[in-house]
């Protein structure tokens, strides 16, 4: 191996090209040293049979980093979300008047939407914008339900589950009205729609993609 690989420098050699001349050992153990670098995946015996059948090009073999795995950020799940009470309104911010902004932004969003709200518009364009639009904001009232102490309870609507409205009415009271059997009606600008709850239990987000079909009568 050693006189097919390398020789050692002569002093004259090694004075002549400026190379500090080393002993033997130490110039063996430097070409062993630099073959297992550039040729890590060969054992010592394996490296030496193959230097002796064939010329090798030597190159520098650099590990590869492992491409690290980002984890998704998961969002907390309903539950957690129950738990932390993310979405409860305290009752300091229980007040009618807070909330009137908010209606103001609502009905000029309807009226955006419904390209404005003349009086020559079609009721049934309305109606339909209505039911997928986001209803936060607008003033609903309950006027049929299978329960009597809901019937008439009118209010901003502040948030909106699948089942159930959250409505703020005048005297400050946060009501939790029910969708199932109960109907409600939306007024903007003198057009006044009617929602079936009971047909509406649907998430905003969900009321967006829907295809609602008309029907002549609906009961509670």
């Amino acid at each position: 191996m050693t006189s097919a690989v390398y020789h050692a420098f002569s002093q004259k050699e090694a004075k002549e090209f400026d190379v500090q001349h080393m002993g033997a050992q130490r110039a063996e153990a430097f070409v062993r040293a630099f073959l297992r670098r550039s040729m890590p995946r060969m054992s010592q015996q394996a490296l030496e049979d193959h230097l002796q059948r064939k010329a090798v090009v030597l190159e520098y073999f650099t590990h590869r980093k492992q491409k690290e795995k980002r984890k998704k950020s998961k969002g907390l799940s309903a539950k957690q979300r129950r738990e932390l009470r993310l979405f409860d309104i305290k009752p300091e911010q229980q007040r009618y008047s807070l909330f009137l902004p908010l209606h103001e932004l609502w009905k000029q969003y309807i009226r955006d939407l419904c390209n404005g709200l003349k009086p020559d518009t079609q009721p049934q364009m309305i109606q339909a914008k209505l039911l997928k639009a986001d209803l936060h904001g607008a003033i609903v009232s309950v006027t049929k339900s299978k329960c009597p102490s809901y019937v008439g309870v009118t209010g901003i609507l502040l948030q909106e589950t699948k089942h159930v409205f959250k409505i703020i009415t005048k005297e400050d009271r946060l009501k939790v009205i029910p969708k199932q059997n109960c109907v409600f009606t939306v007024e903007i600008d003198g057009f006044i729609s009617y929602i079936y709850g009971s047909k509406f239990q649907l998430r905003s987000s969900e009321r967006s993609a829907k295809k609602f079909k008309a029907k002549g009568t609906i009961d509670l």
